[in-house]
């Protein structure tokens, strides 16, 4: 065998093994054309039932699933976009999402005048959207703080960078559970958002349309940010190439505190419309969701709002679907689905739907 033969040969076995494209594509659409008949057809002995025989239990459950996933979407979206830009995985991100529910709880009872058994019809709209904006204002200035002070040094240094925001959740986790105790805190939708519609024979609350519609804004206004204004085709020209953005003469220390400051604004945006959507604020919530955040970006992209959404509206519906459809007497078994949404997803797209690789 020559020379060249053998140096063929060690080429074809160091090459990675690729499946056929017919394949990764079969890997996904017949796990969904299965639960899909299942949900319509065969679902018999579930709480929902067959979605043909109970459109409302249906369209119910998929308007929870997409609403829940509107809140998904804000409070993932600021950790995606830190990343994106800084290549920052903020564990602190679950700590200023619970931190700005206790602030806006503060202000909404000094506001409303009682310390407990605080009732939706005793928050005014302004009741709500003050405590939302400066909840937010809080903790983007905390995460500014945060990002000046211990990440700016260590910029480029991703783990020494994790370690110190994990440092800080659980340092923050203890100073939040001393100050406001163990015991869940009230923090309640305003009034006004807080009634019941039909919808095929079913009650829905218009509180989860509120919240979607605030998903929606923040969303909309993010797009815009992010493609009509000039630092926004910044920060996503840093995502594409950082080199070449330093290289044209732009402050990116600038642009870094700018997205950090956006991207803690709506963690604590999110923590506001996580803690109304539970109705209280409790210790312990901010290691959800981090994790929720987690899964949403690993599965849409890190760094892609883009793959937020869909990261987002894929988790919602799986959490949402899994308990409604499985079996009675297995609905516990409905987080297996969302790692099986994992694995599916990074077993196609090891980078996630709309990341990509380095």
């Amino acid at each position: 065998m020559t020379a060249h033969a053998v140096d063929e040969r060690e080429l074809q076995l160091r090459r990675p093994f690729v499946l056929p494209r017919w394949v990764s594509r079969a890997a996904v659409w017949v796990p969904v054309a299965a639960a899909a008949l299942w949900v319509l057809v065969l679902a018999r002995n579930t709480s929902a039932g067959p979605a043909i025989r109970e459109p409302g239990e249906f369209v119910v459950t998929l308007l929870d699933g997409v609403t829940f996933a509107g809140l998904l979407f804000v409070v993932a979206s600021g950790f995606t976009l830190i990343f994106g830009l800084m290549r920052t995985v903020n564990m602190a991100h679950g700590s200023l999402f619970l931190g700005a529910a206790y602030v806006a709880h503060e202000i909404q009872t000094n506001m409303v005048g009682k310390d407990a058994n605080i009732d939706a019809r005793d928050v005014s709209l302004l009741a709500w959207i003050l405590p939302l904006l400066a909840a937010g204002a809080v903790v983007a200035l905390l995460g500014l703080l945060m990002q000046q002070l211990l990440l700016r040094w260590n910029q480029g240094q991703d783990l020494r960078q994790a370690l110190i925001t994990l440092a800080i959740s659980v340092i923050a986790a203890d100073q939040l559970l001393a100050h406001f105790g163990g015991v869940a805190q009230p923090l309640k939708w305003p009034g006004a958002v807080t009634h019941f519609f039909e919808i095929v024979g079913e009650r829905y609350a218009t509180s989860r349309l509120f919240m979607l519609g605030v998903a929606l804004l923040v969303g909309a206004l993010l797009w815009l940010w992010l493609n009509r204004t000039r630092m926004g085709m910044v920060i996503r020209a840093g995502v594409d190439d950082q080199e070449m953005v330093r290289a044209l003469g732009i402050n990116i220390t600038l642009v870094f505190a700018i997205t950090f400051v956006v991207g803690s604004f709506l963690a604590g945006v999110g923590g506001v419309l996580g803690g109304s959507f539970a109705g209280s604020v409790a210790p312990g919530v901010d290691g959800a969701w981090l994790l929720n955040s987690l899964v949403v970006v690993i599965i849409g992209g890190l760094g892609s709002v883009k793959g937020a959404v869909a990261g987002s509206l894929l988790y919602g519906m799986v959490v949402a679907l899994s308990p409604a459809y499985l079996p009675a007497g297995y609905t516990y078994y409905s987080v297996i689905f969302t790692f099986a949404l994992l694995a599916v997803v990074l077993a196609v797209r090891p980078a996630g739907l709309y990341g990509r690789a380095e």
